[in-house]
């Protein structure tokens, strides 16, 4: 008994209602557990992951969106970065569903997320995970994003600022706001960073590049940018979604390839600032208090938190401190 005389808790209210949208939002769509890359197929797991969290195929209309959910409260969406799937969160999920329901998703063109040809400009990825929240009969919610996640969720912001409740974004530039860094930079800064000019070729060059060499260049990528090294069976589990065929390995490219039409619309993004609360991640041995500093040419509201001994994989190599700044932010929204 919850010791209540009459009727239930406005928030036990608020988790039905929103558990009722979920069951209502997938009725008709076919769950993707036994698909690899869900998460009966993921290797790993913390322990009774499977028992809160189970994967969905969600058809929004023009894409067929991959999310794993699971937990009882305001909802709570999760944004990847390149070139992870919705496995990237699964260290912090668990804790996460205790308040929230959490609601991880893989991008357009990664994962088991459909791979159109065209629609990778930051507005229309952003128009994705609206659709997305609509059919799970989500209004507002937070968000966090991660890497190529950061600048999508800044669109979402921008773009449709009656949904967001709260925004918190880790690692990564944003196109068209962010000073680009020089051509001939450190041979550090070019081992991070040299793939933004290669993953735009055109005439699917890379992908013959690096098709039958995945584990050469992906292998590569996570190695330069972490502090932390990666765990084996991580590294290896995002490099097989990748060489499982070739539209997972195109679809990999096609953000990087319309950075073009997404630094043009955040030229236009630029005079409509943010006025919600933004909390920007960085990591210590990364970008550090550079994402702060981004935030804050286009949001009035930035909290900063610098993760020490930590690179470019937050929540693969620091869960703990990243749950816990995003324990602290999210807790006004956690009531709600």
């Amino acid at each position: 008994m919850s010791g209540e005389p009459t009727g239930i808790s406005r928030r036990n209210a608020i988790r039905a209602a929103g558990a009722g949208a979920l069951l209502f939002g997938l009725a008709s769509a076919p769950t993707a557990s036994a698909a690899p890359g869900s998460v009966s197929r993921a290797p790993n797991l913390p322990r009774g992951f499977t028992k809160t969290f189970t994967s969905h195929y969600i058809d929004t209309g023009d894409l067929r969106q991959h999310a794993v959910i699971g937990g009882a409260g305001p909802p709570l969406l999760l944004l990847h970065g390149w070139p992870q799937t919705w496995y990237t969160w699964r260290l912090l999920m668990p804790a996460l569903a205790k308040d929230f329901q959490v609601i991880a998703v893989d991008q357009r063109g990664c994962g088991l997320t459909g791979k159109p040809r065209t629609g990778y400009d930051t507005g229309t990825l952003a128009a994705d995970l609206v659709a997305l929240m609509s059919k799970l009969g989500h209004r507002r919610f937070a968000l966090v994003g991660h890497d190529t996640g950061m600048p999508i969720s800044y669109a979402l912001a921008a773009d449709h600022p009656d949904r967001l409740d709260r925004l918190a974004v880790a690692e990564a530039i944003i196109p068209g706001l962010t000073p680009s860094p020089p051509l001939l930079g450190t041979s550090k800064a070019n081992e991070r960073l040299w793939h933004f000019g290669f993953n735009r070729l055109g005439a699917e060059l890379n992908e013959r590049l690096v098709q039958g060499r995945e584990q050469i260049y992906f292998g590569a990528k996570f190695a330069a940018s972490a502090h932390r090294p990666l765990p084996a069976h991580a590294v290896r589990h995002y490099i097989d979604t990748l060489a499982r065929d070739g539209e997972a390995l195109r679809g990999s490219f096609e953000w990087y390839r319309a950075l073009e039409t997404t630094i043009a619309q955040n030229e236009q993004r630029k005079a409509r600032r943010l006025t919600l609360p933004v909390l920007a991640i960085g990591g210590g041995e990364s970008a550090g208090e550079g994402i702060a500093n981004t935030m804050r040419l286009a949001a009035d509201d930035v909290r900063s938190v610098v993760i020490p001994r930590c690179g470019h994989w937050i929540t693969e190599e620091a869960p703990a401190e990243v749950l816990a700044a995003l324990t602290t932010f999210l807790a006004p929204y956690r009531g709600k």
